[in-house]
């Protein structure tokens, strides 16, 4: 059994475009930076809470035949060394978008999988160029409100996609979940499953 914790829509579109069968659970977490945290740690302890705080309440759910896997994920962009999560307002959108503007930043992902033989991890990072944008292009598409729940105020499978004419790494990541890297996680954490259990039969 699968449990997705998160409300997020795309990795919900992106899980279920993986194949995979899951129900969803969002975990209500602080997800405040702490003080003196690297972008990498940040998203990667988020994931990693997100994942157990939903496992923990389902746990007696887990059983040898259906064991229970719980994926938590976090991403953030980091541009010029600030760390940029979802805006807060429409002010902050335009500040972010403006940051972003004619520069190449990074996008980061970490996904963990928590199982009774707790937690495997990973990160995916994706560097992202954007075109120089104008004030002018920038207000209507805060108007539009797609920037407002997305990292770093912009999804790049949705109108800010013309101002991104390359990027290195995997697409998926930024739209907020890298697919193989989670599927090769889950399989990770599956083996280890079956892995304590052909220990425990010998």
């Amino acid at each position: 059994m699968l449990i997705l914790a998160s409300a997020s829509p795309r990795r919900r579109e992106l899980l279920t475009q993986a194949g995979l069968a899951f129900t969803v659970e969002s975990a209500d977490l602080n997800e405040d930076l702490l003080p003196g945290e690297a972008a990498a740690a940040y998203v990667q302890r988020l994931a990693e809470e997100k994942a157990h705080a939903v496992w923990l309440p389902h746990k007696a759910a887990d059983t040898t035949d259906d064991p229970l896997y719980v994926l938590g994920a976090d991403t953030c962009v980091v541009c010029d060394g600030q760390i940029l999560g979802k805006p807060v307002d429409a002010a902050d959108a335009r500040r972010m978008l403006k940051l972003l503007a004619g520069r190449t930043h990074a996008v980061l992902t970490g996904i963990a999988v928590a199982t009774r033989m707790g937690v495997v991890r990973a990160a995916e990072i994706t560097q992202v160029s954007f075109n120089v944008v104008t004030d002018a292009e920038i207000a209507p598409y805060v108007v539009s409100g797609e920037p407002m729940d997305k990292a770093g105020a912009y999804a790049i499978q949705g109108y800010a996609a013309r101002w991104i004419p390359r990027i290195e790494g995997c697409y998926f990541n930024v739209m907020g979940l890298p697919i193989a890297r989670t599927v090769a996680l889950l399989a990770e954490a599956r083996a280890t499953i079956e892995s304590a259990g052909a220990r425990k039969t010998t």
